[in-house]
Order: structure tokens, then sequence, then C-alpha cells
């Protein structure tokens, strides 16, 4: 078996015998003291056991013992339960013995975006205090997303995301800027880092891309090791003085399924999940990574054999290969109401997750259900006691190796309150500097010369929200200005800095003539965005159809006697041959962070270093695009960048303007690609809107998820996910409706028909309608059809959450599907109230037995 995929790196044979179980230790170094990006990497014919430096101390295991032997079962329960800070107080910490915390992305103490570091170090005091004042005086730990450095604070020095590091191909840097990570967390007070990132991502369509390093396995394996080896401060006994608690996740095989979807499928044979996707497991795991996250993703391959489902509740990945084979001791920790989506479990009850191995359960929001649920489960001989026993053990003793009960409150240790700590601006910019990926620079026009006049365009030229991207301040990174960056410097900034002031000019949208300058920078690409949302699915890789006014401005400059340097700004590569060949200069920036001036550092004064992490598509739909596959025809190479002074000629690109989607979607013929509407945010060309007597014309529902009429109003709400959902409420004082429409004009959908697909969608339904309520389809009206939709939702109030299927069939009379505008309608006149997330049509959805038949919606 070779591994297909090491940027030409040819794999050694399987090294063992299939009886004989591979050890993997430490890394082999190199001179500078760092792990090895090896050339090639053994294939293996099983899971390894891998050898942790991270030993903990002689006595700990007694101490342990001692400590669970004084809990009560409900007190163990707390250890294993983990409320976000927005839904639980220091108080009940203490009451219900709850064992950590956490704050997800865009939750602040007191929900202050620009919350002091005072403000966290008193809220960390307050719960440790709480935790320290329990029965059991058992430390509480606060987990923290700082995914690129403590991204979450306010004035926090934000490093380039991962995508960038791996273009810097440097695992020194990598192990340097998580310590440096770990020095900010310890700024604000948290213990804990759910990070490193460790997916091997073999499809950009993912929305986490930029949270890979690489698609190549190499990396990932060497970064893993020194991620975790900064993030803990390199000790083998203790988690180091001045280190926190790292994470490896999500495990296993997030960045592997099938087209780049999200929470998807991935249906990896085992071995590709042992030599690719676990490949930075066993470098996290031999630093001593202390905790592992579970991934969302579910692992099947029926032709395979393979039917392991949502990870959440896979006891084979957990117990037998992470536990048993890698032989982790550490804590596994759950995604964010991760268990919920075990089939049979809700957010607050799943004995199969805890059972497969499932350590502390990331609960938000229904921790104290939780918490009565999973006691009662152990009365009633759902879960052994052991498997309590032995989760809690788990939590203990990494709480024992973080030094916690020995430790100081958080307000007193090594760097608290430390704006130096929270501030590091001088290595994140040389990180920047060393991401820096030179794809193209005809005529050597790069690096400028000292003093050039410049003409700075594009959008993302004096935005630090979109060169810092997702997870940042917020969770997809959107809602930020450049005043919440008040120590952050823009690319612009940077020229200036280089340039002088007096020589650069901005013109954010290219309407001022180049002409007497000596070059034109266009800064461009993509805009913020997160987990789900930032998925393309079925969507194009073309940049130009993704951000057409980045193409609008790049036309508005070049050609004019001028020579344009393009900056890309984003989190994967894409169709960018228009772009390209309107440059003559083009670098990938990737997501560089707070110090954009890194980059304006190698435009003036060279010495370019990045290289390709992820392979260059050439073409709309290519996707997936893996180094070593057998159809391997990229633009540019995983691992090509060019160095300043090299004389590399990129010529003329083909300028073919690909499809609108990747993927059958309807038509004349039979639709093989499932239709999005909505998917934790519109799905294009959809969008969400409100209608009532106010506006039947329609009020868009904005990003955040809001809108409101006196008949209707929307926000977010968890229906699978964090804010994947819209909680629609119709107050009863009049007909309103909640639609996803394409305003730009209608779209063949024949090919659903033909696929005997179903409307899809999942739903909580909190209130029952209180008069007829009916979900219809429209083909710009009054062409619709319509089914009587009221004893359906009925029966959905007060249960959990349900996917809904309804056959396109059911609609076919009175709807023209060669001309539908509004794929999805919800319309009632009385009070009603439900949240609606993963709104899609489904091909052969009609066929599953859960479908509704056409008579029950009459």
């Amino acid at each position: 078996m070779s591994l297909a995929l090491l940027g030409g790196a040819v794999a050694a044979a399987p090294s063992v015998g299939a009886a004989e179980q591979p050890v993997i230790g430490k890394p082999a170094l190199d001179r500078d003291g760092c792990a090895r990006i090896e050339k090639s990497l053994p294939a293996l014919a099983d899971w390894p056991k891998v050898e942790s430096r991270f030993k903990g101390k002689a006595g700990d295991e007694q101490r342990i013992a001692q400590l669970l032997k004084g809990m009560t079962l409900e007190e163990k329960v707390g250890q294993m339960t983990q409320p976000e800070i927005a839904a639980i107080t220091p108080d009940e910490v203490r009451q219900y013995s709850i064992g950590s915390v956490l704050n997800g992305g865009g939750s602040w103490p007191n929900q202050d975006k620009h919350a002091s570091q005072q403000d966290w170090l008193k809220l960390a005091d307050a719960y440790w205090d709480a935790a320290k004042s329990s029965r059991t005086r058992t430390p509480v730990i606060w987990g923290i997303d700082a995914v690129h450095g403590n991204n979450n604070v306010y004035g926090a020095t934000v490093f380039p995301h991962n995508i960038g590091l791996g273009a810097a191909h440097d695992p020194c840097l990598v192990r340097d800027i998580s310590a440096a990570t770990a020095r900010q967390i310890r700024a604000t007070g948290q213990d804990w880092a759910f990070a490193p990132t460790l997916a091997v991502v073999r499809d950009d369509r993912w929305g986490r891309t930029y949270e890979g390093f690489s698609e190549d396995p190499r990396i990932t394996r060497a970064y893993g090791y020194e991620a975790i080896n900064g993030l803990q401060d390199g000790s083998t006994k203790r988690i180091g003085y001045n280190g926190v608690i790292g994470t490896a996740k999500h495990f296993i095989g997030d960045g592997g399924t099938l087209k780049g979807q999200d929470q998807g499928v991935n249906p990896a044979s085992e071995a590709e999940m042992i030599n690719v996707h676990g490949q930075g497991y066993y470098g996290a795991l031999a630093a001593g990574s202390q905790t592992v996250m579970v991934s969302f993703n579910s692992w099947t391959n029926a032709d395979l054999g393979i039917t392991e489902g949502k990870l959440h509740g896979s006891d084979k990945a957990l117990n037998q290969i992470l536990k048993g084979k890698m032989g982790f001791d550490g804590l596994v920790v759950s995604d964010w109401n991760g268990i919920g989506q075990v089939p049979g479990c809700t957010n607050s009850s799943c004995p199969q997750a805890i059972n497969a191995g499932i350590d502390i359960v990331m609960v938000p929001n229904d921790w104290k259900a939780f918490i009565t649920n999973t006691v009662a489960q152990v009365n009633g001989g759902q879960i052994p006691v052991s498997r309590i026993d032995d989760a809690v053990t788990r939590i203990l003793r990494v709480k024992l190796r973080a030094g916690l009960y020995e430790a100081q409150k958080p307000s007193d240790r090594s760097y608290a309150n430390s704006d130096e700590a929270l501030t590091e601006k001088w290595l994140a910019r040389d990180a920047v500097r060393s991401s820096q990926t030179l794809l193209k620079n005809n005529g050597e026009v790069l690096p400028l010369k000292p003093k050039s006049k410049v003409l700075v365009v594009g959008k993302s030229a004096d935005s630090v929200q979109n060169q810092t991207g997702g997870w940042t301040l917020s969770w997809q990174g959107t809602g930020n200005t450049n005043a919440d960056f008040p120590n952050a410097t823009s690319i612009l900034a940077g020229l200036k800095q280089q340039l002088g002031d007096v020589n650069v000019t901005f013109d954010e949208k290219g309407d001022t003539d180049p002409k007497g300058y000596d070059a034109v920078i266009a800064v461009i690409g993509e805009t913020p965005y997160a987990e789900g949302v930032g998925d393309l699915t079925r969507k194009t890789l073309e940049a130009s159809k993704l951000y057409p006014e980045d193409l609008a401005v790049l036309d508005k400059v070049h050609g004019k006697g001028t020579p344009v340097v393009t900056v890309y700004v984003g989190g994967r590569p894409l169709y960018m041959n228009k772009e390209i060949n309107r440059s003559d200069a083009f670098v990938a920036a990737w997501l560089p962070g707070t110090e954009g001036g890194g980059v304006a550092d190698v435009l003036v004064k060279g010495g370019f270093k990045g290289t390709l992490p992820y392979s260059w598509p050439k073409s709309a739909c290519q996707t997936p695009l893996n180094a070593g596959a057998a159809e391997y025809d990229p633009l540019f190479k995983l691992g090509y960048g060019l160095k300043t002074g090299q004389g590399v000629t990129v010529g003329q690109l083909d300028e073919t303007t690909g499809p609108v989607s990747c993927g059958s979607t309807g038509g004349g013929g039979t639709a093989t690609e499932d239709l999005e509407l909505f998917n934790r945010t519109d799905v294009a060309p959809y969008k969400g809107f409100i209608g009532s007597a106010q506006n039947w014309g329609g009020t868009e529902i904005g990003p955040d998820g809001v809108a409101s009429h006196a008949e209707i109003s929307v926000v977010q709400s968890d229906v699978n996910v964090q804010q994947d959902g819209l909680k629609s409420t119709w107050t009863g004082t009049g007909p309103a409706q909640l639609y996803f429409q394409n305003p730009a004009g209608t779209n063949d959908l024949r090919g659903y028909l033909n696929a005997d697909a179903a409307l899809e969608f999942d739903t909580i339904v909190h209130q029952a309608p209180a008069n007829r309520t009916v979900i219809s389809m429209h083909c710009v009206y009054p062409c619709f059809s319509e089914v009587n939709a009221t004893k359906l939702f009925t029966d959905l109030a007060g249960a959990p959450k349900s996917t809904v299927k309804i056959p396109v069939s059911c609609f076919a009379n009175g709807l023209d599907l060669e001309n539908v505008n509004t794929p999805f309608l919800v319309y009632t006149d009385g009070q009603f109230s439900a949240s609606f997330a993963n709104v899609r049509w489904v091909p052969k959805g009609a066929q599953d037995p859960d479908a509704r038949p056409c008579s029950s919606l009459s």
C-alpha cells in the first residue's frame, strides 16, 4: 500500500508484519531540535501504539484512587460535565461539582466583546474559588478555542491560521507560536486550549480547510508534535509552569468528508484512517497531548463494511483504537453538543457516547438535564459505574498532570494580566513573513523598490477582519471592524510603514488611474467564515463567481502600463486563473492574522519562503485535489513557491468559466447532488426572508439570523450544532411566512422530481400551530403548490430534534418545476414556533422509510 499523497515522496512498504503492532514514539529531530518533516512515512499495517513522552509523577495513580473514592455519583458526573460560561454561574460550579467550563467562539465575560484581561481573570477566579470551596475541592478547568493565538480576547495578537503555518514549513515556528499562545491563555486565566486541529484535508471545499496545516500528513505529523510541545511547555511529568493543557482534535477524519461537508461522512478505509488521518495524532500523543476531542463526522463505508456512524458514539474509534491500541491515557472530550448527533440521543442524554469512551461531555446549555439523565442511567444500569470511574480517573489524572491541585488561583499564576504575553507582535510578524507564498513574479516585479509609489486597491487591504478570518473575536470571525483590533496592523498600514504614507494611495474600489504609480497592490480574497458556514459543498471553486468584486477591481487597474501585484487573503486555494492573468505578481498571503505588516515586509524587502501546503486547482471543479493521486494535475503543485529572484515566468492561463455549481442539480435530467437552501446560513443563490402584511415583498434575514415583523420574528437557535437554526415565532396577530427564495430568478429543478427527491429539514417544534399551517413551494406567485403540515408540526411539538422528509412529488401538481424560485416556505396565521435547520432537497430522499406519505399531508 502507498500513501499516494506525500508530494511525490514514495511511502515505504509496511515495516511490520500484520500480527505485530507498530510503535511510534518521539520523532526524529532536526539540528534545530524540532521534529523533522520526514521525506516519507512508512505505511502502517495497524494502528500504532504511541509512546507518550509525558509520564506523570510517581504516586499520581494512588492519589487519584483516593480522590475518586471520596466522590458521590453526582459529583463524578459533575466532573464529566462541561457547560458554557454564559449558561452557568460560579455558585452552580460549586453546587454541582462541575469539572470544567468552556467559552464558545463569540462568548466573553459579561457577553462583552471588549472584555479586558481583568474581566477574564475575574471570572476565572470566581469559577476557581467556587470549585475549591465545593465539598471535594476539585479544581475546575476552563477550555477555550485558542486556535491561532488567544483569538477570543480583545487586544490579543492573532497568529496566522494553520494553513499559513503549513506554508512556512517550519515545525520550530509552530512550537514557538504554541508556546506564545499558552502564555496568552494564562494572561486571561484559562487552563486548556482546544488546539491544535490535526485534520489532513482532502477536499478544499471544506469550510475548515484553513484550520488544517496541509494536505500532506508528513507536515501534520511533525506539527502535531511541536504544537503540543509548545502548548504544554515541553514537560514530561507535569505540564510546564508556563504551559496549558493541549487538545488533539478532531478525532478522527474530519478533513476527509465527502465533498468537504462539515460534520459529514468520511468513507475512508481503515488503512487510510491509519496512514493519513491518524498521522497528526501520532505526533501529538507522542508529545504528551493530555486531551483528545472527538470529531463531529461519521465514519461509514458500506462497501467496506465500515458502519461506525457518528464518531461521538463509536466504541471502536474511542475505546478500541484511541484508548486501546494507541494507549492514550488522558481524557476524551466531546465537541459542542456532539452527543446529540448520535442516533437515539439528545444533547442532554447519550449513554452510547459515554460508554463509547467520552469522558467530558461538552453540553453548553442543557447541562443540568445531562447530569440528571446520566445519574439516572447509571442507576438504571445503562452506563456501568466502572465507565464513570474510568472517565473521572482520566479527568483527575489530567488535572494532576496540569499541576492544578497545587496551583494558585488564575490571577496569581505566571503571565496573568500580562500585556506583553497577550501581544506577541514580533513573533506573529515573523510567522507572517515566513508564510507568504509567491506563485507568480513575471518581470521580477517583487520585491518593490524602496520608496516605491504604490496604489493600493481591494476590499482586504485595510480590513483586519478579512486578514484574521474565522475564529477571531466571534465564532465566524464576522461582525468585526478595525476598531476591534487595537493592536493590529492591516496590510495597508504595513505598506505605509515600509514605503511612507506619502508614497501610498488607497482606493478600495480601484477607481484611481494607476498611471504614474510604480505598482498597484491589489489585496483581494475571501471574507471570514468558520465551520459549516464556510463549506462550498457543491459550489464552484471559481473565485470570480464567489467574489466578483475582486475581479472587477483588477479589471479596472490591469493593462494600464503599471504592474499589478495581487495579494490573495483566504483560507484555501481557489480557481483564480482570471485574477492571476491580471497580475504581474501573485502572492498567497493566506490568513495572516493581526500582523499584516509581515505581508508588506516581504513585498518590499523580499525573502519569500512559503510553499503551497495545498495543491492549487487549474479548473473550477477540480476537487478533491491531492498530491500523489492517480490523476494529479494541479495548476501549482503541493510544495510550489517561488523564491525572491527566481526567474520563472507564468504564461497566460486558461480562463474558461466553470459551472455555477459542481455536480448535477437538476434540469431535465436526474439530480445527483443535494440542493441546499439553508445550512447554518443561506446557500447561494437562495436567501432567507420573512413576509407579512408589514412587508409581503420580504424582509431578508440578516447574517446574524435575525429579522422581525409584528406577525413573525426570527432569531438564531441550536438544532444540530451551535447557531445552525432559525427559531421562527408566529405571534398570531396576522398571517406570515418564512421562506427561502432565489431573488435573481428561477431554477430548473425537474431533475429532483426525476430523482425521487424529498424536501428535508431538521426541526424542533417549540409550540404547536394554533391554526392551519402549510409548507409550500413557489414558481413565481401565484404559481405554487402546498401541503398541509398542521398535524405534522403538532405531532412534533415538545419532541427533540426531528428530520422531516416530504417527497417533492407531493408538490408536483400545480408546481412548474422548471421555474422554481421559492423551494421552501412555511405559512400560518396563528401562533406557532419552530426552529428550522439544514433545509435541502435530497435525491432519492422520498425512498427513505421515514419519508412522509403525501396522503398524510392533505
